[in-house]
Formats: structure tokens, C-alpha cells, sequence
């Protein structure tokens, strides 16, 4: 098996939907999970330390706009799949947002320090949308890039999502609910591109 057949978009989109649904439910129904409380604390004291909350800091802006949309036009450099369906990756990048702002809203729960809106974690959303959207295309790499394309985009997500916990501004269950989101946009996105005819 190569790397490039180890992500099927399909069965991606299957159960990143299907944790997503399960964590919106369960939050839904009780409110703060019994496992967000611990989880969060014992991440905050092996987070002690300064110098790493500071990395954290770096570590968070792969979640924000100024680090994502120059990202998203490198992808078109580096993917003639992106170039060929530009419109589709460009979609997935502007639904991410607007799907996590819509859920927030609807679910309405408060981050752990702030009465703001939290879930899902708008950081963990987009920078699992980008780095799943990396994931699917660094199929067209040979074999050996790709894998170590895919393990990078794989840490980039969980390295986010850490991040907006040590920083205090989620709750875990936000930030898996926000990579769930966000994966599965992705896996939408490739199914999509799949799908669509090259641009003349």
C-alpha cells in the first residue's frame, strides 16, 4: 500500500461527521463533558512553563487568517490538483469559518475563562481544514514525500489544537470537535475535487 492510497475522502468524511455528531450531542446534552475539566488541567500543569506557553503562542497562528490564506495560495504553487480545481479548495477555506461560527451559535456554550462562544474551536476548524486539505493532495507526491508531507500536516493539526487549550481558550472537547470539523470539510472538499472536471 502507498501513502498516496491511505486517505480515502469518503470513509474520512464518514467518521470525522460521526465524531463530530457524537461530541455536538454530548455537549449539547450535558453541557461540560465529565473528561474536559481533568483533561484541561492536567494539560495546564505540564504547561507550566513559560517558554512553552510561549511556543504555543507560535504554535497558535497556524490556526489564523494571516498564516492560512498565504497558505492556501501555496498550495495552488505547489498542487497542480489545487491549481486545475482552485475554486473548490478556495471554498473549503471560506466554509470552514462560516461552518464553525454557525455551530457555535447554535450549540452556544462558553469557553472554560470567557462568557464568548467556544464551541467548536474556530483555531482547531481552519487549521484541520487547511492541513487535511494537505493531506489529501500530497497524494500526487512521490510515495516517501508524501508520508512525511501527511505526518507533518497530522502533528500541525494536533499541535493547534493543543495549543487552544494551553492558552487557555477552549475546552478539549471544543478543539476535537473543531479538527472533527474541519477534516471533514476537507474530506468533502476532496470528494468534491474528485468529482469536478479540470478548468480549461
Amino acid at each position: 500500500m502507498t501513502a498516496a492510497s491511505l486517505l480515502h475522502p469518503r470513509g474520512e468524511l464518514a467518521v470525522a461527521a460521526a465524531c463530530l455528531v457524537a461530541l455536538t450531542a454530548a455537549v449539547v446534552t450535558l453541557g461540560a463533558l465529565p473528561a474536559d475539566a481533568a483533561v484541561r488541567e492536567a494539560l495546564l500543569a505540564l504547561a507550566a512553563t513559560p517558554g512553552l506557553v510561549d511556543a504555543m503562542r507560535v504554535v497558535n497562528r497556524a490556526g489564523e487568517w494571516p498564516v492560512l490564506l498565504p497558505g492556501t495560495l501555496a498550495l495552488f504553487v505547489v498542487f497542480r490538483r489545487a491549481r486545475e480545481r482552485w475554486w473548490v479548495w478556495v471554498t473549503l477555506m471560506v466554509a470552514a469559518p462560516l461552518m464553525e461560527g454557525l455551530l457555535k451559535y447554535l450549540v452556544g456554550r462558553s469557553r472554560p475563562e470567557d462568557v464568548s462562544l467556544g464551541f467548536p474551536s474556530g483555531h482547531a476548524t481552519a487549521s484541520a481544514a487547511f492541513f487535511g486539505a494537505v493531506m489529501l493532495l500530497a497524494g500526487a507526491l512521490p510515495p516517501g514525500a508524501c508520508a512525511w508531507v501527511r505526518a507533518a500536516a497530522a502533528v500541525m493539526i494536533g499541535l493547534v489544537g493543543l495549543a487552544r487549550v494551553i492558552l487557555r481558550a477552549h475546552w478539549p472537547s471544543d478543539v476535537l470537535a473543531g479538527i472533527a470539523l474541519g477534516l471533514a470539510l476537507a474530506a468533502a472538499a476532496g470528494l468534491l475535487a474528485a468529482r469536478a472536471r479540470p478548468a480549461p
